[in-house]
């Protein structure tokens, strides 16, 4: 009997002992299964982006590659921004072109824009003005994408529904990316004047400019088939030497008219033809090759984003930049 009582005792000893073994390790890990056996959700690190109160108050039709979206306008601009502008650049050179975008979306609107009633904006910068989203910025600034993406979004919130105003209506606030120190009336690109598209000094920052100086070269036959596809009726026989004459410079420095093949064309007409940087161009011939060499990036009207970021890192805020480039303006929020 003594020897059955030591036998049940000693089993329940070594029951006790079986189960601490067992659950000991799980008294342990516990606390940690979540970590160690489960696949929790993936935690987004960014915060969406919150418009300032009046930008918040536009919302907008967005015409993105074939699809309609709805987003308010603060949200657009900073999509604009961060394709328009090296996001690399200071804040008030950013702040500036914000303002510039938004009148310029603006404008478009009130001018009735391109889409009709299926959209007021597009994403295309050949029709309306570029737009990149989070994600592709993100790729393309990589270890930067953080404090480009914050620097972005201070632009486009601390300047919250801020436009350029002439006559107290938004103006055309187009843009282009560098000048030949000098910027071009809108009548000397396009058919109408505009008393705010007027030149002025761009302090562009050459040696900080990429292809600030570019060289494009082209053999005749290159040039005759470019050429004669939009302007059939010139007359490119004979030497290559005699081909370009009678160069007429605007103000700026940029080709307002020249003779090609005895056809009278615009200095922006054969830089489209041509592919060019710009319009602001002189031209040679050497080995039997027309060789361009072009100034600047872009239009040259309106403000140049590099003269912009020369002038910001100077020491200029973003209603200087805008007021400098803008003849006549004001900067002030628009309700209309």
């Amino acid at each position: 009997m003594k020897h059955s009582k030591q036998v049940r005792r000693s089993v329940a000893v070594s029951a006790v002992l079986m189960a601490a073994l067992f659950l000991l390790p799980l008294a342990v890990i516990a606390p940690f299964r979540t970590a160690l056996f489960q696949r929790e959700t993936p935690v987004d690190e960014t915060e969406p982006f919150v418009s300032g109160q009046l930008d918040g108050q536009r919302v907008l039709k967005v015409l993105n590659g074939d699809q309609v979206e709805e987003m308010d306008l603060g949200t657009y601009l900073v999509g604009v921004v961060r394709a328009e502008m090296p996001a690399s650049f200071e804040l008030e050179a950013l702040k500036a072109q914000a303002v510039a975008a938004r009148t310029y979306t603006l404008y478009k609107m009130q001018s009735g824009g391109n889409h009709g009633d299926a959209a007021d904006i597009c994403t295309d910068h050949t029709c309306c003005q570029a737009y990149i989203g989070e994600e592709q910025a993100r790729e393309n600034w990589g270890g930067d994408a953080d404090a480009y993406e914050e620097k972005v979004e201070t632009a486009v919130k601390e300047t919250d529904g801020q436009m350029a105003l002439y006559g107290g209506v938004p103006i055309l606030a187009v843009f282009h990316s560098s000048s030949a120190g000098l910027t071009r009336p809108a009548g000397q690109v396009w058919v109408n004047d505009l008393p705010y598209l007027q030149a002025v000094e761009s302090p562009e920052a050459q040696d900080a400019i990429p292809n600030y100086y570019s060289r494009v070269e082209f053999t005749a036959e290159d040039f005759k088939a470019k050429f004669l596809a939009a302007r059939p009726e010139a007359d490119l026989s004979g030497s290559m030497d005699s081909w370009l004459k009678n160069a007429v410079t605007d103000t700026a420095g940029s080709v307002d008219t020249l003779s090609v093949g005895g056809v009278t064309v615009k200095g922006t007409e054969l830089r489209t033809i041509l592919g060019l940087r710009s319009a602001c161009f002189e031209w040679e011939v050497q080995d039997g090759r027309l060789i361009f060499f072009v100034t600047g990036y872009g239009h040259g009207v309106g403000m140049s984003q590099y003269g912009a970021n020369a002038m910001a890192a100077a020491g200029a805020d973003y209603r200087e930049i805008l007021t400098h480039y803008y003849t006549g303006v004001t900067v002030e929020p628009y309700r209309g």
